[in-house]
C-alpha cells in the first residue's frame, strides 16, 4: 500500500520481445556447390536471401541478426534486400555453429536485448521456412517455462549403419523410431537461458562436440524443450540434391 504511484506494476512493461538469430558463418563443405551453400542461387536468389525474406515477414520478430564470419565479404551482395531498422548484421562468427550463436547472443545483449527476451535461432540453409510456421512456434512457446523448437516425428524406418568390407555403408540393425523426432529450426529460448547453456557446453571439448543445435545445450542443463510440429518443407539444404528440390518447391509457391 505504500508503493509510489509510479511503481511499474503493469506486466506489459516487461513483455518479452522476440529476436531471430541466423548463424551464417559456415563454409558448406557437404553441399558440393563450390562455396558457402547459403550463397548458392536457388529460384532466382541466394539461399540465405529466401530465409531472411521469410523471417523479415514475421511481425512478432523485433529484429533479425545475421552472424557472419569475420572475413565474409559476400553477404551484402547476395542479400541486397536485407536492410532497415530490423535487419542486423554482425561479423562475429566462430569456428562452430555453437560458437557463432553464442557470439551472436552477446551481440544481441550489446544491442539492447534483455535476458528475458526470446531468441529464435534459425539455420540460414532452411530457406523454405514460412512466416506462419515461425509464428506457430512463437504462439506455442511464449508462455512455456523452457521454450522449444520446430520438429517432426520420424516417419521412416531408421537404420544404424556400419562400414562394409569395401568401405560401403551397411545396415547393422533397425533403430526403434517410437518417440523420436527430427529437429528443425527455429529453436526458441530465452536469451538468459540459452547464453549460459552454450557457454557451459563450449567450456568442455567433450560436451562442445555434442552441441549440434541449441536444444541440445538446453537439454544438458536438465531442461526439456517443447517439440512443436514443423513442416516437411522445412528441410536444411545440405546435399547436392537438396538444391534441386528446394528449387522446385520455391518455384511452385504462390
Amino acid at each position: 500500500d505504500n508503493l509510489p504511484m509510479s511503481f511499474p506494476i503493469a506486466s506489459h512493461e516487461f513483455k518479452a520481445r522476440a529476436f531471430a538469430l541466423v548463424p551464417c558463418a559456415g563454409v558448406g563443405e557437404r553441399s558440393g556447390v563450390g562455396g558457402p551453400k547459403q550463397y548458392h542461387p536457388v529460384a532466382g536468389r541466394a539461399v540465405v536471401a529466401h530465409t531472411l525474406a521469410a523471417l523479415t515477414a514475421v511481425p512478432r520478430l523485433e529484429a533479425t541478426l545475421v552472424v557472419l564470419s569475420p572475413d565474409d565479404a559476400q553477404f551484402e551482395r547476395h542479400a541486397p534486400d536485407f536492410h532497415g531498422d530490423r535487419a542486423w548484421v554482425a561479423r562475429v562468427g566462430g569456428a562452430s555453429r555453437a560458437e557463432s550463436v553464442a557470439n551472436g547472443l552477446q551481440e544481441l545483449l550489446a544491442r539492447g536485448a534483455q535476458p528475458h527476451d526470446w531468441v529464435l535461432v534459425h539455420d540460414a540453409a532452411r530457406c523454405l521456412i514460412q512466416p506462419d510456421w515461425v509464428q506457430r512456434l512463437i504462439d506455442a512457446c511464449e508462455d512455456d517455462e523452457v521454450g522449444g523448437l520446430l520438429a517432426l516425428p520420424l516417419a521412416d524406418t531408421l537404420k544404424a549403419a556400419i562400414q562394409g568390407p569395401n568401405g560401403e555403408p551397411r545396415a547393422q540393425h533397425t533403430v526403434d523410431r517410437a518417440g523420436k523426432w527430427a529437429a528443425q529450426t527455429p529453436q526458441m529460448f530465452r536469451l538468459g537461458l540459452l547464453a549460459p547453456a552454450l557457454t557451459s557446453a563450449l567450456a568442455d571439448p567433450d560436451t562442445a562436440a555434442a552441441i549440434t543445435d541449441e536444444a541440445s545445450a538446453i537439454e544438458m542443463l536438465g531442461h526439456q524443450p517443447r517439440l512443436v510440429p514443423g513442416a516437411y518443407d522445412n528441410f536444411k539444404v545440405t546435399w547436392p540434391g537438396d538444391f534441386a528440390l528446394a528449387e522446385r518447391l520455391l518455384s511452385t509457391r504462390p
